[in-house]
This record gives C-alpha cells, sequence and structure tokens, in this order.
C-alpha cells in the first residue's frame, strides 16, 4: 500500500494505492464497501496522529462508480475508530469531488510504480538470508519494469497548505491504513504502508496480508522490529562487505526506516532518494533509493523517471485513470 506526500504550488497531495492487479489473486476492481482507508499524519515526531483523513465508499452503480465519502479526524479522535469526524466532501469514484479547496478523486489507474523483480528478488533474497549481496548477473541496460501493464486502485487527496494542522514548514510523518468491519462492530486494521518498498524487502512472501506488522500501529514499530532490521542489515552488509561497522550500520538504517511512516516538511519540494527522504512523487525511483541505503552499496535499478511518464500527469488527480 503506497503512499506518498507530493507537492503543487499552493498545495499538498496524498495518493494511497490499493489493490494492485499484479497479485496473482486479484478478483474484483474498486474499493471494498465495508473498508475504510485512512491517510494518518504525525506532526513533530510524535508518536500518535492527530489528523485523519477517512475515505469510505459504497456498493457499485451498474457502471462501476462507488459513492465516495472524506471525513476528517483531529485530535485523539484521529485515531479513535468510533469517531465519526467531520463530513468534508461525498460524490463518486471516478470524477473530481471538490468542497472549500480540498480535491478528492478515487478510482482505477494506470500503475506508476516502477521495479523490475528480478533485482528485487538479489536483493530481498541476501536480507532474508543474510548472505552477500551479488549483482554478477544483473544487467541494469537490459531492466524491465515487471508493472508495466498493470493497474491498481487509487485515492488521491489534495489539501490547501494551511488547512487544518498542515501549514508550510510543519514536519509531518505520513502512513496509510486499511481497515475492515468486524462482526462485533468494530474495525481491524488489516493493512497498511509509509516507507516505499519496506514490505517488499523486509516482507516479502506477506502476500496474504498475514504477517503482525499489519496491524501494528507505527508507534510499536521500533520494540517489535526495530532489532531485527537492524540484525537484518547488518548481516547483509557485512556479508557483501560494504561496512566497517555493520551493527552500527544496521542501527543506523532501522533508524531511519522506523517508526515506518514517511516524513514530508509541508510546503517543501517532495523528493525521495539518496540527498534525502522527504516525502515522495510518482516519479521518484524509490526501490533504487531503498535498497541500496539497505545494502549500502549502489544498486542500479536500469529504470529511471521516464519509464512510466505516460502514467504520470502534473494536473489533478495526478493519476493517469485505466
Amino acid at each position: 500500500m503506497p503512499v506518498s506526500a507530493a507537492t503543487a504550488t499552493a498545495n499538498g497531495a496524498f495518493v494511497m494505492d490499493v489493490n494492485s492487479n499484479i497479485t496473482g489473486f486479484y478478483a474484483e476492481p474498486g474499493f471494498h464497501h465495508e473498508a475504510r482507508y485512512e491517510i494518518k499524519v504525525h506532526f513533530d515526531g510524535t508518536d500518535q496522529e492527530t489528523l485523519t483523513y477517512r475515505f469510505s465508499f459504497g456498493e457499485p452503480d451498474a457502471n462501476g462508480q462507488q459513492p465516495l465519502r472524506l471525513h476528517t479526524l483531529t485530535g485523539s479522535d484521529a485515531r479513535e475508530d468510533s469517531a465519526e469526524g467531520v463530513l468534508v466532501l461525498e460524490d463518486r469514484t471516478g470524477r473530481t469531488a471538490a468542497a472549500d479547496g480540498v480535491r478528492a478523486w478515487a478510482g482505477r489507474v494506470q500503475e506508476a510504480f516502477c521495479v523490475d523483480l528480478s533485482l528485487l528478488a538479489i536483493v530481498n533474497g541476501a536480507v532474508g538470508k543474510g548472505t552477500a549481496v551479488d549483482l554478477a548477473s544483473w544487467n541494469p541496460r537490459g531492466a524491465q519494469n515487471t508493472f508495466a501493464g498493470t493497474t491498481v486502485e487509487a485515492i488521491v487527496l489534495e489539501i490547501p497548505h494551511g488547512r487544518d494542522e498542515l501549514r508550510p514548514g510543519a514536519r509531518t510523518g505520513v502512513w496509510c491504513a486499511t481497515k475492515l468491519a468486524t462482526d462485533a462492530g468494530g474495525w481491524r486494521q488489516i493493512n497498511r504502508g509509509g516507507n516505499p518498498m519496506m514490505w517488499p524487502i523486509f516482507w516479502p512472501n506477506d502476500t496474504d496480508f498475514s504477517d503482525p506488522a499489519n496491524t501494528r500501529h507505527p508507534s510499536e514499530d521500533v520494540a517489535a522490529f526495530g532489532r531485527t532490521i537492524a540484525d537484518q542489515v547488518a548481516k547483509v552488509v557485512a556479508a557483501t562487505g560494504t561496512s566497517a561497522d555493520p551493527a552500527g550500520y544496521g542501527r543506523t538504517v532501522a533508524g531511519q526506516l522506523l517508526p515506518d511512516v514517511l516524513p514530508y516538511v509541508v510546503g517543501t519540494p517532495a523528493s525521495f532518494g539518496f540527498a534525502t527522504r522527504n516525502g515522495r512523487t510518482r516519479a521518484d525511483n524509490a526501490p533504487e533509493a531503498v535498497m541500496s541505503l539497505v545494502t549500502n552499496m549502489a544498486v542500479p535499478s536500469g529504470l529511471t523517471p521516464a519509464t512510466t511518464k505516460a502514467q504520470q500527469t502534473d494536473q489533478f488527480p495526478y493519476v493517469v485513470p485505466e
């Protein structure tokens, strides 16, 4: 479930992707009518979110369009499933909904994420086994985007700078969660995402969303998985010979990736790369940046922003419908 915090001239945009058809068990398009899709924002490094944008959807009509509703929850309500929040707008999928400067769009789009899964297999295999990263068989010039031609459900939300707590200069941490209604009347978190590439590298076999990390809150990440990530990184850089202090490097990487929220300073250019990780644009080569960080070596992906240029647009909703 990728999340990105991109920027426009006077607005900030959040993009949440779910339900890619690259999975072997993709069934029906659309958003689950008994689910909530939430974009959560922490401020100034706090453990708990104090701003949540909650999307919910109704049953699809004959044309496949679904009713869409967006609620905003602030303060302590932002982390309460029982809180109703404030209704900001409602419309239908496939159309731009707007109210008081807020714009939202949701629907099936062409996938703008790109990576060659054969390269990823080399990296996550080494991380999982604690062995050296061997790129001898990898030729970046022959890289192929495995996601070419695939689609994904996207939720795009644009918020004017200055609305709510999203004022220029605010230091935020952003993550997304998908929750399903339970038979008992509550809500169960089934999936989440913050930093790109966490699941493909550290939980590559979690195709059925059964790993406990799916249900955790980011505030639990360091205690639950900090040492594991540090040890995994330490072993792979030690085996590869890319660090004189593998244990220290492992701890440094774990400290940068956990808690699993995407950092972004409101009003600044978004960029997820080697120089900085500050939000993320749709063109950023996040796989290359994270694989290089985890292994402490250059991992050339062979793919560039031009690879998915046709799946990106500078105009709202910044995605290309299917």
